[in-house]
């Protein structure tokens, strides 16, 4: 009895912080013509709110992993909790454009260092064979948290203010501290230095990259700056790589991807990010702006979309756990990948609502098929202990992925069209949502490169039996 109520703790508590963390991922969207028509900025700054986000959260959540595995799980997520709530609160009191995206980035410090600890809590505090109920609930509080982003967005910002959006994270973070005290319990992983010299390579490789992305069409991709941008970043990231691969402490040790499972489910990630968040960053504006919806309207139209994660994502994590995580993630980016498609067919000035309902169904069914089943294949493409490392990989690929879908789905936006009018937003639409369905499509090929998978034979003593690749 005691180890279900510790179970159940732990899966309210990590969903809670999970869902406060991806959540701000996308609730600034519905906010961005309030946030410009108030704050100022131009296509640029809004990329920015966003990117400033998930850009931190993705180069820092690796370290979050080791900071944990280190200094103990539950105390860094405790840290990581109160610094996104602090940061929280400066994103509301922010007075200037420049002020918001600064505190946007100490959110994504925050949630860098509480959203892998997240899952790996869960997997110590969960029996192995209720883990994939567990994950699928966990992925569906997560899903529905970067689903209905949104919508939450909108509803505060039109009946209260854009402020708000990010007042909500300081009771919820005041509830969670001491709740995570003196419900979890701690665990380490196993101990060592930390790879300072590779997290400051990854992180100035990453922004030169997204830095050149967002300049890329306001200053030409040819200037000095975006050259600069990609040249540099590019070899830090090469330069990151080199270093990962000679240290005897590294923040992403590239064994991990020797394992076909873990390289496949990664890229997957990656490229699922890269199509959904670009998609929504544009939708979002393309629902105010060219449909003529307030905020809250915009995000109750996105209502189909943002629902299925809760019907159907405990239903994947089930599922996976009887016929495996491969078909199941597979089927969810096909989905996806269909249902921008659809949208890139029938978006136009004048579009009726109605039109448009069979795609967002599509992509959230996609969505709901993709979530749980991914946590599931990622945590047992590795051993026990490389579980943390393994789940801050995956969720700073696909923070990165999103970083990365905004830069470049507005990149191709702004090469094709621009706000001056109706039709010259839907313009660049168009190419944009092909792009992110193009990505999204290769992410479905990627998981099917994920191996089917059986149990291992027994493992040594005081060791978990872990799931090994059939080729």
């Amino acid at each position: 009895m005691r180890t279900t109520r510790t179970a159940i703790w732990a899966l309210v508590i990590t969903s809670v912080a999970g869902f406060m963390a991806a959540l701000d991922n996308l609730v600034v969207t519905t906010a961005l013509p309030a946030i410009r028509k108030d704050l100022g900025g131009g296509l640029e700054e809004l990329e920015w709110t966003v990117s400033a986000y998930t850009l931190t959260f993705a180069v820092l959540l690796m370290t979050g992993a080791a900071l944990g595995d280190r200094f103990g799980r539950r105390r860094m997520l405790l840290i990581g909790v109160a610094v996104f709530t602090a940061g929280s609160a400066a994103a509301a009191l922010a007075p200037g454009m420049g002020e918001l995206i600064a505190a946007r980035a100490l959110q994504g410090v925050g949630a860098a260092l509480l959203m892998p600890l997240t899952l790996t809590l869960l997997t110590a505090a969960v029996p192995a064979e209720r883990r994939g109920l567990a994950y699928g609930i966990w992925g569906a509080v997560n899903g529905l948290a970067v689903a209905t982003g949104p919508l939450i967005g909108g509803t505060v910002v039109e009946h209260i203010s854009w402020q708000w959006i990010f007042w909500l994270n300081v009771p919820v973070g005041l509830v969670l501290l001491p709740l995570a005290r003196l419900r979890l319990a701690e665990s380490h992983g196993p101990a060592g230095r930390l790879d300072i010299p590779g997290t400051l390579l990854a992180s100035a490789g990453l922004f030169g990259i997204v830095y050149a992305l967002v300049r890329g069409n306001s200053d030409g991709w040819t200037s000095a700056p975006v050259l600069s941008g990609l040249i540099a970043g590019g070899a830090l990231l090469a330069a990151f790589v080199g270093w990962e691969l000679r240290s005897a402490v590294p923040m992403l040790p590239m064994r991990l991807f020797r394992s076909r499972a873990f390289s496949a489910v990664n890229a997957a990630s990656l490229l699922m990010f890269l199509g959904m968040f670009g998609s929504i960053f544009l939708l979002s504006q393309f629902l105010q702006g060219v449909g003529g919806y307030t905020p809250m309207q915009a995000g109750i139209r996105m209502l189909p979309w943002t629902a299925m994660p809760m019907l159907v994502a405990p239903i994947a994590g089930i599922l996976s756990d009887r016929i495996g995580g491969r078909p199941v993630v597979a089927t969810g980016l096909a989905l996806q990948a269909l249902g921008l498609a659809m949208f890139a067919l029938v978006v136009a000035p004048g579009v009726s609502y109605a039109a448009q309902v069979p795609a967002l169904i599509v992509c959230g069914v996609g969505m709901a098929l993709f979530f749980a089943p991914t946590a599931n294949l990622v945590m047992t493409s590795v051993r026990p202990e490389e579980q943390g490392i393994a789940s801050g990989a995956n969720n700073a690929l696909r923070e990165l992925g999103g970083a990365l879908g905004v830069a470049v789905l507005s990149s191709v936006f702004a090469a094709r069209g621009g706000y001056t009018s109706a039709q010259s937003f839907t313009d660049g639409l168009v190419p944009a949502l092909w792009t992110g369905a193009g990505a999204i499509a290769l992410a479905a090929v990627a998981a099917l490169l994920v191996p089917r998978r059986r149990p291992a034979a027994p493992a040594e003593a005081g060791r978990e039996p872990v799931l090994e690749p059939v080729a």
